[in-house]
């Protein structure tokens, strides 16, 4: 199956992955967090649903990480 998302947005994606994994959070621990369902979570993880900058910014404070690295996509 073919992704319709663009080769830096898969990056993104991916970078989203690895900061949740890198905090040690699950994708329940961050719904917690944040006052989201899993599910939501799972959604954005996967593509399924777009972040806008403010929704990006609540998730890189719960990582521990800043905005710019999610963005970092070369």
């Amino acid at each position: 199956m073919r992704s319709t998302h663009s080769a830096p947005y898969q990056r993104f994606l991916e970078r989203l992955r690895q900061a949740r994994q890198d905090a040690g959070m699950t994708q329940a621990e961050v719904g917690q967090r944040l006052g989201l369902r899993q599910s939501w979570v799972s959604k954005v993880e996967s593509g399924e649903r777009r972040l806008d900058p403010v929704e990006l910014a609540r998730f890189a404070a719960a990582y521990g990480k800043p905005v710019g690295w999610f963005l970092c996509l070369d």
